[in-house]
């Protein structure tokens, strides 16, 4: 018999992600930030991007690539609209920070916009859109990295961008509902989930690389090929020009607006980030909105389906169950994890925490 997956109680490990953060240098304030988004991460079942995030960080704090000290510095602002340099701090700090100005900003001309230039890499984008939703607001998030190019353009077999994510999430029915939550890739599948594959063996779950010969592959392997292949655009081979589209949008709103991108060839593992919230009272109001989306939330969760067939589940529904259960359960971490953590544990003299 396979034995149980090891779980851990949530706070432990927050309190174990943000003390090996803080023993590395990292300020409490940041450190407690980046702990949130890495275990809101694992909750949501996004077990690339949560915990198993924590080592590539704690390297890079290390090595100075990620900045610990001080505050993002201010390019440009308007009432409604705010432009950072974030000079490689935490990403999921700078995002946090971002959401609280975007909805101070919100609150008071019915939108704000926060784009960050120089943003180290932000973790998963499905653990921020709560942070406004409990609000009343609705928010989208884009994120991108010039530093990488993975992703093929339609019709091409040389990556030339990144998975480039965009998340968002929004009330319904006046916030007694569930609300609509969503995180999505430009490209078929993720860096993250090819590296995993890669290092442990395996397939992915559908042709959604392409080869150096042009051919659609399930093979992770074809990714670190001499020369390497690409992920394709969601879509894949068939319909991958609306992915593509997708990939130019996130450029455009995160490098483009920024005015920070691969044009100047950066070579530093971060992002580009585009964070806009919008107040639904600022508009049609908010309970006309959310009786707008509890009702399509609604008539989508009843539509009819094949008979056997499970309901509809709206975006963001399994994360939201999973959160709440891992929450009262302890959180199931992938077996790669607590591996990859324990020499930074010893190295940095920090207690691992027990499982439940």
């Amino acid at each position: 018999m396979t034995p149980p997956t090891p779980r851990y109680d949530a706070s432990r490990l927050h309190d174990y992600a943000c003390a090996l953060l803080t023993a590395a240098g990292m300020p409490d304030d940041k450190a407690q930030g980046v702990a949130d988004i890495l275990v809101d991460g694992d909750l949501l079942g996004h077990t690339t991007h949560g915990l198993q995030l924590l080592p590539s960080y704690l390297r890079e704090v290390e090595s100075g690539a990620m900045k610990v000290e001080g505050q993002p510095h201010v390019i440009h602002e308007t009432p409604a609209t705010l432009t950072w340099d974030g000079r490689y701090l935490p990403g999921p700090w700078l995002v946090l920070k971002a959401i609280d100005a975007a909805i101070a900003k919100a609150k008071t001309h019915g939108t704000g916009t926060v784009v960050i230039a120089h943003s180290h890499h932000i973790a998963c984008l499905a653990a921020y859109p709560l942070r406004a939703i409990e609000q009343g607001m609705a928010v989208l998030i884009a994120s991108s990295d010039p530093a990488s190019g993975s992703v093929a353009p339609y019709g091409a077999i040389v990556g030339r961008y990144t998975p480039n994510p965009i998340a968002g999430g929004w009330p319904v029915q006046d916030g007694k509902g569930e609300p609509v939550i969503f995180d999505v890739s430009a490209s078929t599948t993720t860096n993250g989930m090819v590296a995993r594959l890669n290092r442990t063996g395996g397939k992915l779950g559908g042709p959604w690389l392409i080869d150096n010969q042009g051919n659609a592959t399930d093979d992770p392997k074809s990714f670190t090929a001499d020369p390497p292949g690409a992920v394709l655009p969601l879509g894949g081979m068939d319909l991958g020009h609306k992915g593509f589209a997708l990939g130019l949008l996130v450029e455009m709103l995160t490098s483009g607006l920024g005015g920070a991108g691969r044009a100047l060839g950066s070579k530093q593992w971060g992002a580009r980030v585009f964070i806009q919230v919008l107040d639904p009272a600022a508009f049609g109001g908010l309970e006309a909105f959310t009786t707008e989306t509890g009702w399509i939330a609604d008539a989508c969760r009843t539509a009819p389906v094949k008979p056997g067939n499970p309901s509809v589940r709206l975006p963001g529904e399994r994360g939201l169950k999973l959160r709440r259960q891992q929450q009262a359960e302890g959180v199931a971490l992938h077996p790669e994890i607590m591996p990859s953590l324990k020499p930074w544990a010893e190295k940095l003299g920090i207690a691992m925490p027990k499982t439940l």
